[in-house]
């Protein structure tokens, strides 16, 4: 079983960011950046916002990044999600590129343990329809696993 439920509404990739998702499903975490002036940004977009080029890459990030943002949900908005509570959300960024936050949640057993700041390692997660789903764990987790 994946981190939520199968219950769990499941990711419905539209024509924009179908390559964010076809990256994910072979566990590679990709981000779109402007072909013309290299600028990285999430989520993707058919024109640059800096440059307006429609020129594009896709560009590896690292599999550590770090807490940018957080919020511990306590009340469940789905009723799929009822018996994960409480559980995080977090803005996760990435030091080789500038500017780009990635939405996910931290896997913790105690959501009290998560910083500003914090390290934390790419996991990868299944939903009920297949789709890989990048999540991340803290990095002290992966030291006691070992």
């Amino acid at each position: 079983m994946g981190f939520f439920p199968d219950t769990m509404p499941g990711v419905e990739p539209d024509f924009v960011d179908r390559q964010f998702w076809d990256h994910c499903n072979q566990h590679e975490l990709r981000f779109q950046a402007c072909g013309a002036c290299g600028v990285p940004r999430h989520p993707p977009v058919p024109v640059c916002p800096k440059c307006l080029s429609t020129d594009q890459k896709w560009t590896k990030a690292p599999p550590q990044a770090a807490v940018y943002s957080f919020t511990v949900i306590h009340h469940a908005s789905h009723e799929a999600v009822k018996e994960m509570l409480p559980y995080v959300v977090a803005t996760v960024a990435f030091e080789n590129l500038p500017g780009v936050r990635l939405v996910s949640n931290i896997v913790t057993p105690d959501v009290r343990q998560v910083y500003i700041g914090m390290p934390v390692q790419l996991q990868w997660d299944a939903t009920a329809q297949g789709q890989q789903i990048p999540r991340f764990i803290p990095i002290a987790s992966q030291k006691e696993k070992a």
